[in-house]
Order: structure tokens, then sequence, then C-alpha cells
């Protein structure tokens, strides 16, 4: 079950999968929640780690502002950095997928000392731009123009029974929110960063997987590619698909064990290997 901490006079939502003193932090995408990332938390709670998802502002069930202003990716980073505050970490590795990307960048830029390693899932850069604004420029004018027939199709899905399917319980639980908050974010992030500027990305010097695809314009792979050569320290590892680390995850996630206990090594150990 979610628990909750206050940052910046708001009620954001986590949950701690296992337990020990390894702890990795997993972000979700854009407008997604928490959930989509339960089923890589409890493998890797097995495996020794202890695992953190959390709602960002405007997702899930932390609080969710109508005021675009409350949203920006220096925010989603400094909000992080909350978390590990709150639970009394040092440092972590933080995990994220697409928004989540982004964010851990934006946390391993501004505190460098807190973040152990980065694992970034299809990063949304430079390259991304017109991919973005075809993909979700339609989607925040139905949920700000059209939100008397979003609050209608949100009313319907409540309706559905939840917790069944994962898959379907995560994109279901999207549909659910009310529209207001959900354009609020898109609008704040539609007039801000998307991300640390590339020079300020070559000087994250922390251990980085990133993780890219094909056949996708909102996550193009020379975005990913371009990432490793930014990064001093980062290897490129290529997913068959957007939904490999869903759906077939077992390759990926032994990646991303793997890559959690390089982090984890002994500072002159990791650096050997």
């Amino acid at each position: 079950m979610s628990t909750y901490f206050e940052h910046g006079g708001r009620r954001l939502a986590y949950t701690v999968f296992g337990d020990g003193p390894r702890t990795t932090v997993l972000l979700h995408g854009l407008l997604l929640s928490q959930k989509m990332h339960k089923p890589l938390a409890r493998t890797l709670a097995a495996e020794g780690h202890r695992v953190v998802t959390m709602d960002l502002l405007g997702h899930g069930k932390s609080d969710r502002p109508r005021d675009m202003s409350a949203y920006s990716m220096p925010f989603f980073g400094e909000q992080v950095i909350g978390l590990l505050d709150h639970l009394g970490v040092d440092e972590a590795v933080l995990a994220g997928t697409s928004l989540g990307a982004n964010t851990t960048l934006e946390a391993a830029a501004a505190h460098p000392e807190r973040v152990r390693g980065m694992v970034v899932e299809m990063p949304v850069l430079d390259n991304a731009l017109l991919g973005c604004a075809i993909a979700f420029t339609p989607l925040m004018c139905a949920l700000t123009f059209g939100e008397p027939v979003m609050k209608g199709v949100s009313w319907v899905t409540r309706k559905v029974p939840t917790g069944r399917v994962w898959g379907a319980d995560v994109l279901l639980d999207t549909v659910r929110q009310q529209p207001g908050p959900s354009a609020a974010v898109l609008q704040g992030l539609f007039f801000g960063r998307v991300a640390p500027h590339r020079d300020v990305r070559r000087t994250i010097d922390v251990p980085a997987l990133v993780i890219g695809h094909d056949r996708d314009p909102v996550h193009p792979f020379s975005d990913s590619d371009a990432l490793v050569h930014e990064l001093p320290d980062a290897r490129l590892l290529r997913a068959d698909s957007l939904l490999e680390l869903r759906l077939t995850p077992e390759r990926l996630t032994n990646e991303i064990a793997g890559f959690l206990d390089h982090c984890w090594a002994p500072r002159r150990a990791a650096a050997a290997a």
C-alpha cells in the first residue's frame, strides 16, 4: 500500500518493496503512475534491493493541483531528492522511464552526490521535439477544451473493476484521473525545459545504463544513443520494443539487476570493472 510524505506543501505517494541498505527509486512515465513499475520493483526486491516507487506530483495518488506552474522537470527532480530525504537515504540508484528518465537526469544534474547510478529508459531529448508535439498537443487540447467530455470518460472508467490485469489497470488509472490536473501537467511541461541542457548532461559523472528502442518518434533511439555519448560513464542497451520490459521482461530485468550490482560494488572494485 502507498504511504505519503510532504514536499513543498504537497502530498506525494510512494511504496517500498523489500529491505536493505541498497535503495533504488523507480520513476514512471508521463500521466502514468507508480503501478507501471510494480513487477520490476518486486523482481529487484527479490534480488536483495530496497526498491521505492513514487507518484510524482500530478500523477497517481499524489496531490494533483490544477496550476500549471506547479509542474516542471526541475520540480520533479527535487521531489525525488525530497523522497530520499524523507527516507533518510544518502544516495540511491534512480531508474526512470520517459518522464521518469528525464526526472532522473534532473535529479542527478542538481544533486550528483545523492545518485549512485542511473537507469535511463527511453529519454525524451533533443530529437523528440516533433514527435512530442504531434503526440501530446491533441491530448492537451482534449483535456483542456474537452474537459466535460473527458470527465464523463473518467467517470465511466472508474466503474470498471480494478486490480485484475496489471497492464490494463495501469492504463485505466490514467483515464480515471480528473482531466483538469492532467492538462495542467502537460501545460507546465510544454512551457518549461524538457531536460537538463546537453552541456549539463555531460557533467553527470555517475554510472548510467541507457535503454532505448527503435520505431518510436516520442522516444527516438537517436536520443538514447546521443545521451550515451554525452554521459561520462554510460552504456547503451537496445530494447526490442517499447513493451519488452513490460511484456517479456526477463532479459532487460537481468541487465538492470546486474547494473545495480555494479553500482553498489565498492568504488574501487566498480572502477576496476
